[in-house]
């Protein structure tokens, strides 16, 4: 003879299951939250959007605002001097760069407590700035776990093919452009506000650079005002601590 169950006792059984349900979706929308990335980038940056195709391809759903990222940077409180080209926000953390969607899993499922990760510049190499054109160059660089005071440390090292030393002959000058060579370009964007210039460039020879689209930062920005879009240029350019700057920019000769 089976013993028959209480009211009070089937109750019970029944709202723990509930409970389990409850905690189950909740973490199911947790986790899809978690997932979600919202990313503000400059329209013309070809770097910045296969970076989100980077995410994308790694599982994250990927909210994009082309509305440029400076102002997005200062508000989410990351330092300027580990700035790079997008800025992005993930499960109450900022993402700045081209940092790898398996050192985004790794903070996430670690949790610790910082402002979030970031790849200063655009190192060669790095998710979005890999592509066939770069012909499988790979330089070293740093994600740093940034901390909400501004410092940081090293979060994972990727130590490249090559050295950074060995080519920062080519990358960084003092003073005098003369020995510098000039790269042509047509402007796409200028952001005088952020002293910023979106060019679609051929090769720049002293970067090692193939032909793209990016953002480069303006070491005077006064030579924007004599730029308008869609104007063909002769620029030369530099990288100091991963960051790209334009030195001298000018109306190309017809």
């Amino acid at each position: 003879m089976k013993n028959a169950q209480s009211p009070t006792l089937h109750r019970r059984h029944w709202l723990a299951a509930a409970a389990v349900l409850a905690l189950t979706g909740f973490e199911r929308t947790a986790l899809a939250q978690v997932t979600n990335v919202q990313v503000w980038k400059d329209p013309n940056c070809g770097c910045c959007h296969l970076w989100v195709e980077h995410l994308q391809a790694s599982g994250f759903k990927v909210e994009v605002r082309d509305v440029g990222n400076t102002a997005a940077r200062k508000r989410l409180g990351m330092p300027e001097s580990l700035g790079s080209c997008h800025t992005a926000t993930v499960g109450g953390y900022v993402i700045e760069g081209h940092v790898p969607a398996a050192d985004i899993r790794r903070l996430l499922k670690e949790r610790p407590v910082a402002l979030g990760l970031s790849v200063p510049g655009m190192p060669i190499g790095s998710p979005g700035m890999d592509g066939p054109e770069y012909k499988g160059r790979k330089d070293a660089y740093d994600v740093l776990l940034v901390q909400k005071d501004g410092s940081s440390k090293s979060f994972q090292n990727y130590p490249g093919l090559r050295r950074m030393a060995q080519r920062d002959g080519l990358q960084r000058v003092s003073g005098d452009t003369a020995a510098l060579p000039w790269a042509t370009a047509e402007v796409r964007r200028i952001d005088k506000a952020a002293g910023k210039v979106a060019l679609k460039h051929g090769e720049i020879k002293n970067l090692d650079m193939p032909p793209m689209s990016m953002v480069f930062q303006v070491r005077e920005p006064a030579q924007l005002d004599a730029l308008q879009v869609g104007q063909k240029v002769r620029f030369q350019a530099v990288q100091d601590k991963g960051a790209y700057w334009v030195l001298k920019i000018e109306a190309a000769a017809l």
